[in-house]
Parts: C-alpha cells; sequence; structure tokens
C-alpha cells in the first residue's frame, strides 16, 4: 500500500460526502412534496393524491416489474426482428433469455452472454437500460417507503407508488444519468449508433470493433448500481472505462446515490443525526472492505517471488496498469459493498484473501453502503435487530425513532434476513453436489469452492458480478440462478415493505431517559457488531474451506 494510493481513494471518498449531503437533501425536498393531478397521472389512470398501504405499494412494484420481464423476455427473444440490430444479431436462446431478463429485473445484471456478440444496439438500449433505470427506481422507492414510515404518526400509508417512481426517475436518475453520461463522453467513452468498424492490424489481419452506445447505458449502470456492462469486459474494457480519470468518476457514480439515501432518511424521519449515523456505518465497513483488499493486493505471493516477478506493484494479474492495484482494490471493495457489480479488474485473479473479503462484503448484505434503494432498506433492517437485541439485554421494549419495535416487525426482519445465507449456501450445497454444477467449474480444490460459493453470493445479493472461471450457461445454473436473483430481491423486499407498513401504523412515543440514543457512535458500534455477527459470521465456514484454505495451500506452494 502506497500513500498515493490512498491519496486516490480518499479523493473519491471525499467527492462523495460533498455531493450525498446536498443530494441527499434534494431527494427529500422532492420526494416530500405534494402530488398534484396532471395529464400524464390522468393517463395512467392513477390518483396521485391517494396514499397507499404496503400492500398497495408492494403490488405496484411487483406488478410493473412482472409486466416489464415479459416485455424483455420477448425482446431478447425477438431481437433479430427488431429495429437497431445493424449486425443482425440473433434472438437469444429461452433459457439464456429468461435468466437475462430475471437479471436485470433484479438489479443483478447478471451477464452469462457476450453482450457485444448476443445483444442488438435496440436491446441494449429499449431493454437493458430501461430496466436499469426501473430496477433502480423501484429500490430506491422502497427505501422512501421505509424512510417515511418512521415520519408517519399512526396513519399507515407510505406515499402513492406511482408518483414516487416516476420522481425517482425523472428527478434524479435521469438528469444524473445525462449528467454522468456526457462526462464520461468528454472522457472518451463512445456513443454511436454506427454499425461495428472493421479495422486493418499491423499484421494486415482484419478485426472488427466493438462500439455502440456505450456511454448513457454506462451512466445508468453505474448511478442505479446495475453493473450490467455494454462490452463483455465491463469497466475494464476501454471504451467502456478508458482513462484513471473515468475510473475515478465510475467508482464516484455508483457510490454516490446510496450514501446520499442515508442522508434523505435523516432528513424524512426529522433529525439529520440519524442519517449521518446510517452514513458512518456505512462508510466504515466500505473502508475496511477497501483496506482488506487493497492489503491482499499490494503484498507479494510466493509464487511471484518463486518466479522473480517484480513484486513492488503488488498483484498486477487481472489488472489494468492504467488503475494499478489502489483503484482496482477500491473499485472491487466498493463494487461488492454495493449491487453494483461492476468490474475494472478480473475478481477471479485477485488474491485469496482479497477474494474473501469481495465475498464477505456481499454476505453482508451489501449495507457497505448497499444498491440504490437496498443499502438503506437493508441497514435500517439491521438497524431495528440492533435496538431489538439491546432492548432484551435492559429488559425493555426496544423502539427506533420513536416507534416501538415489536414481535411482528422482528419476525419480518429475520425472514428477509435468513433468505439471504438460504440461497446462497443451499444454492451452492446443490451445486456442487450434481454433475452439471461440477462440470461448470474451471478450478478445483478450494478455488473451485469459491468460484461457486461466488456466483450463487453475488446472485442472491442481486450484485452480478463473478469469478470469471465459472461457466454459467447451463440448464441448472440459468435458471437457479435467476431464482436466486429473484429470491434475493423480493423474498427480502417484501418482507421489508410490511414491516414499513405496521410501523407506520404506529403511534410515535415520547423519547423518556431509558431510550437508546440511535444516533451516537456507541449505536453505530452496535449495529455494526449485529450485521457482522448476524449476518457475516453465518459464512465463516464457507469462507475457512474456500479462499481462506487456499491463501493457505498458496503460502505451502500449491495451487488450483
Amino acid at each position: 500500500m502506497t500513500l498515493p494510493g490512498w491519496a486516490q481513494i480518499a479523493l473519491v471518498l471525499a467527492l462523495i460526502a460533498t455531493a450525498a449531503f446536498p443530494l441527499g437533501r434534494y431527494m427529500a425536498r422532492v420526494f416530500e412534496a405534494p402530488a398534484k393531478p396532471s395529464a400524464y397521472y390522468r393517463l395512467l389512470g392513477v390518483d396521485p393524491t391517494k396514499p397507499m398501504g404496503w400492500q398497495g405499494y408492494a403490488g405496484v412494484i411487483m406488478i410493473l416489474s412482472a409486466m416489464h420481464f415479459v416485455l424483455l423476455y420477448a425482446m431478447l427473444r425477438l431481437q433479430f426482428y427488431l429495429p437497431f440490430n445493424p449486425q443482425h444479431i440473433a434472438g437469444m436462446s429461452p433459457r439464456l433469455a429468461f435468466n437475462t431478463a430475471m437479471s436485470f429485473l433484479t438489479n443483478t445484471n447478471w451477464q452469462v452472454y457476450v453482450p457485444e456478440q448476443q445483444i442488438s444496439y435496440g436491446s441494449q438500449m429499449w431493454g437493458l437500460t430501461a430496466h436499469m433505470f426501473l430496477s433502480a427506481a423501484a429500490a430506491m422507492a422502497a427505501a422512501l417507503a421505509v424512510s417515511r414510515a418512521f415520519g408517519r404518526r399512526g396513519v399507515g400509508d407510505l406515499g402513492n407508488a406511482w408518483v414516487d417512481l416516476t420522481r425517482i426517475i425523472t428527478l434524479v436518475l435521469l438528469p444524473l444519468a445525462v449528467l454522468v453520461g456526457l462526462v464520461l463522453m468528454i472522457g472518451g467513452v463512445p456513443q454511436t449508433l454506427s454499425a461495428y468498424p472493421t479495422a486493418t492490424t499491423l499484421e494486415h489481419g482484419q478485426q472488427i470493433i466493438a462500439l455502440g452506445p456505450v456511454a448513457f447505458m454506462e451512466a445508468i449502470k453505474l448511478l442505479g448500481t446495475n453493473g450490467g456492462g455494454f462490452l463483455n469486459a465491463n469497466s475494464a474494457h476501454p471504451f467502456e472505462n478508458p482513462s484513471a480519470f473515468t475510473c475515478l468518476v465510475q467508482i464516484w457514480s455508483f457510490l454516490v446515490i446510496p450514501f446520499s439515501l442515508a442522508i434523505m432518511f435523516g432528513h424524512i424521519v426529522g433529525d439529520k443525526r440519524q442519517g449521518r449515523a446510517l452514513f458512518i456505518a456505512m462508510g466504515v465497513l466500505l473502508v475496511a472492505g477497501t483496506l482488506g483488499v487493497y492489503a491482499a493486493e499490494s503484498a507479494s505471493t510466493p509464487m511471484m517471488a518463486h518466479f522473480g516477478v517484480d513484486t513492488v506493484a503488488g498483484n498486477m494479474e487481472g489488472k489494468d496498469v492504467r488503475f494499478g492495484v489502489p483503484l482496482s482494490s477500491f473499485f472491487a471493495a466498493a463494487t461488492t459493498g454495493t449491487s453494483c457489480g461492476a468490474v475494472n479488474t478480473m475478481h477471479d485473479s485477485l488474491t485469496p484473501l482479497g477474494g474473501a473479503v469481495t465475498l464477505f462484503m456481499m454476505e453482508l448484505g451489501e449495507v457497505a453502503p448497499g444498491g440504490v434503494g437496498s443499502g438503506l432498506f437493508s441497514m435500517i433492517v439491521y438497524a431495528l435487530l440492533a435496538v431489538f437485541i439491546a432492548g432484551l439485554m435492559v429488559g425493555r421494549t426496544p423502539e427506533y425513532l420513536g416507534k416501538k419495535v415489536q414481535s411482528r416487525e422482528i419476525k419480518l426482519a429475520m425472514l428477509a434476513v435468513l433468505i439471504l445465507p438460504l440461497a446462497m449456501l443451499g444454492g451452492t450445497a446443490i451445486s456442487l453436489s450434481t454433475a452439471s454444477g461440477l462440470g461448470s467449474l474451471e478450478n478445483a480444490g478450494p478455488h473451485g469452492l469459491s468460484e461457486m460459493l461466488y456466483a450463487w453470493t453475488s446472485a442472491t445479493a442481486n450484485n452480478g458480478s463473478a469469478f470469471a472461471g465459472i461457466s454459467g450457461d447451463t440448464p441448472l445454473l440459468d435458471y437457479g440462478l435467476a431464482t436466486a436473483m429473484l429470491l434475493g430481491r423480493f423474498a427480502f423486499l417484501i418482507p421489508v415493505l410490511a414491516i414499513a407498513g405496521s410501523l407506520a401504523a404506529k403511534p410515535k412515543i415520547a423519547i423518556t431517559a431509558g431510550t437508546l440514543p440511535t444516533h451516537g457512535l456507541l449505536f453505530v458500534g452496535l449495529l455494526l457488531g449485529v450485521i457482522i455477527i448476524l449476518s457475516g459470521l453465518q459464512f465463516l465456514p464457507a469462507l475457512s474451506l474456500g479462499p481462506i484454505a487456499e491463501h493457505f495451500a498458496m503460502i505451502a506452494g500449491k495451487t488450483f
């Protein structure tokens, strides 16, 4: 690790903090403004002034998601016959189209396909990019509904989902995407509808250069913590991420909204200190994860020393010299600490401990700072569990922001939290016990276990990155991982909205001397402990058999 490396990381963190506070304040203001009838809402047949309970709110998200899943599946199957396909790319197979549609619906963007060979311009723009807006907006709407639950005084409504989705897309995501897209275009990212050009190489051969409307998709891919790249190499490709400057912009882009939502939460509940406490907890986890990856990748390995490789730069396997170890490590920790999944380095080539950190960041439930929306409501679920545990220790009914936390909320919270290890570990176990699952692995031993565990963890956490040694386009993984994506998204989101509805219907109680303060460093420490113990330690046996065992094998001179 070097001082210039940490300076780059500190610069991005400072820029995020500088933008998060005004952006969070802006979002709270526009989202809480009274809605007025308009021609747009009349066209939808929606009364924007009518509030919704949690069932109605969840119903809108589920129905809209189902409709868009069907449309995207049809578009991927029929893209050969649709416009904006100058390469005449054929339609996807049924199972690959199913996996891809579910992937983009759930904000996972798991890419088993090669985009420049299997996705037309039209499908990229009107299918995948449109879903990047929708999936991000759905999670942000859920986070907004949960935030309102603590501001409502026994009313029971969470706002109007149609209004919230419209405002999120038109007033936050779209303006930011245009801005970031323009910055990326200035930085050298292409934006064109022309057919792929052909270049003559120095050896007088012919090479097809994949281009397309990359910049705008890249912008929402990052801002919406989607992660699906226009090109197969994702943010390691020079057309998606040409320089260290664009790399800094990209990291800022997929971190700024999740951190801003914590600040928005403080404004909506009427106590800015609460938002700052969640902001600090998210930041501590992100910095700790970055430190873990950076330390692991900066150290030399016995194999590098044995073959006389210069180890001053650290482990450069799978990394680009444009970014080096610092920005590659920061990108890896941040993309797995959110639900982004974009990569500027190949995670399969990380050292065993570096790969273990990226796995652990996803296994925590992606709250460092998590995806847009999903990071905030996941952190609030852990905050409810933290005050419940604190209440048990002192023999007092737990409460959070003036709302009593009772058995209904805790049962729903545990239902949401336990679905993650069930899908991650259960899916891994099933895959490794079948010939189809074992046949998908490129590597044996503990690294093979890590590849499969990473796939199921990434799918369930709606992350979408992968250890590239795994071959995912098989019936087992196409349908299995799609199911994990669905569970990781909606089996978590629906209980969270049910919690919000329950809390919104409760009256606020007065703060007394016995109330646990939830805005100070003591509560931040308790919250971090609950996250690590309740979520992270469930995966310690699997991590011990995978990346940790591989680390000790590497020290002994054995690779897989």
